[in-house]
């Protein structure tokens, strides 16, 4: 039985994040993972011409951390193409617009922009790293997204403009989602209208090499055992330390670091058990359900007609799409994200029926051109027996502003990371980065010198 200082469970970039700094402060750590690759809810495969991300792809200019990290390994950055005029397929017409705002009536424009005011200050209320603290907190947290639309917007297409923002960045339904935790979501990340935007928000840049090729990238770094294909099935806290088990074997640790979704924590037995808190937290936090889709094409024919590639649908299958041509323009491509109840009524078709529904779509929205497709590559999240979805879990109402603090709290030796955790950007790559440096500090807190054998 190897021991380590620190035994780490999940190979994305938190935990490998994680692994490298604690290494850096003389820690002897080793990382097990349950998939047979690192990189987590990342995923970067070549496709036709070009190479693609299949999970997260996104660089926004305010994620400090992920540029830093980016610069460090030698990648490189582009910018996501969004030049031209960009489509709303709502109701019975598709309609161009330039800004981030869709086209509607002027007393339509009006409400979403007070509703989006609305929700900016009500966010900015919420301490995004502990809501629970807001004095508002439990009656925010009894509320859906959905029953808090129908009190405070009138507007059909209006309320319909914010299920789209929703599914497109936590591709899930407005009455699925507690309101506090929603508020504090798009807090961490400096306003809801960063987590829609392109220039200036969450979509303005890409990896040239994929996002994964960070994980990748941090795992060369990396001294100690990083064991893949080995998921972890039971942690057992002793005197004297923790023992995490697996078909694989045994590692004997000092602590523990779960760098997982909460839900997927839930598939873990522990000995003893946790919290009450944490376990109601695990239990009530499910994912997103989201298909990737891309659509490659001989040339980026909406360039060509004054078009971003962007559009956004509440009659497709999917929500929105993106010009996602490689960088150097080899491969041109659009991708669509099939996401919520949509991924959940299509994700068990067959793939040919799926797609030509998503091709269809696309006709209807881009014109005829749309059907020239060389060909469709696709990643359901939600058959991934290590994510069960994408792109990050959130908290259903009533359950953060009681067990909430319960999502960082370390459980004696063990402690927890991952996006999810994060306190900035959370739900994005740059918040498994902040969630990696803050678990790292409480380790080092409570660590005693390496006794690693």
């Amino acid at each position: 039985m190897k021991t380590v200082d620190v035994g780490i469970i999940g190979a994305g970039l938190a935990g490998l994040a994680t692994a490298t700094q604690l290494e850096a402060r003389g820690l002897s750590v080793a990382v097990v993972e349950a998939r047979e690759r690192v990189g987590g809810r990342t995923l970067t495969e070549p496709v036709g011409r070009g190479t693609f991300d299949l999970g997260g792809q996104w660089i926004g200019p305010t994620q400090r951390r992920l540029h830093a990290l980016a610069q460090e390994l030698g990648l490189s950055v582009f910018p996501t193409f969004h030049s031209g005029l960009k489509l709303l397929d709502l109701g019975r017409r598709v309609r161009t617009y330039k800004s981030t705002i869709p086209a509607l009536s002027l007393l339509k424009l009006l409400e979403l922009q007070r509703t989006i005011g609305r929700l900016d200050r009500l966010s900015r209320a919420i301490d995004p790293a502990a809501p629970w603290s807001s004095p508002r907190a439990a009656e925010l947290d009894g509320l859906s997204l959905e029953a808090w639309k129908r009190r405070h917007i009138r507007s059909r297409d209006v309320r319909a403009m914010l299920d789209l923002a929703l599914r497109s960045f936590l591709s899930i339904e407005a009455s699925e989602i507690s309101m506090l935790h929603l508020l504090a979501y798009a807090g961490s990340a400096g306003g809801l209208l960063q987590l829609i935007e392109v220039e200036g928000g969450a979509q303005e840049g890409r990896f040239v090499e994929g996002a994964q090729a960070l994980s990748l990238g941090l795992r060369e770094r990396i001294a100690g055992d990083v064991r893949l294909g080995a998921p972890a099935r039971k942690i057992e806290v002793a005197a004297g330390g923790v023992t995490i088990h697996g078909e694989w074997g045994s590692l004997r640790c000092g602590r523990v670091i779960l760098a997982l979704p909460p839900h997927l924590c839930d598939r873990i037995a522990f000995e003893p058990g946790l919290s009450h808190a944490r376990e109601q937290l695990q239990l009530h936090s499910p994912i997103g359900a989201t298909i990737k889709v891309l659509i490659r094409y001989r040339a980026p024919f909406w360039r060509d007609e004054g078009r971003s590639g962007e559009s956004l649908s509440t009659r497709a299958p999917f929500c929105f799409t993106f010009d996602n041509s490689s960088h150097d323009g080899e491969q041109a491509a659009l991708v669509a994200f099939i996401t919520g109840d949509m991924a959940r009524r299509f994700g068990d078709r067959p793939a040919s029926e799926r797609q030509a529904a998503v091709v269809d779509a696309l006709a209807r929205i881009f014109g005829p051109a749309a059907r020239e497709v060389e060909g469709i590559h696709e990643k359901n999240w939600g058959l991934d027996p290590w994510a069960r979805g994408c792109p990050a879990a959130f908290l259903s109402p009533g359950v953060l502003h009681t067990c909430g603090p319960a999502l960082r709290a370390p459980q004696g030796p063990i402690h927890f990371a991952g996006t999810e955790t994060a306190r900035e950007w959370n739900g994005y790559l740059e918040g498994a980065l902040e969630s990696a440096e803050r678990v790292c500090a409480e380790v080092l807190e409570t660590a005693p010198a390496s006794t690693a054998s």
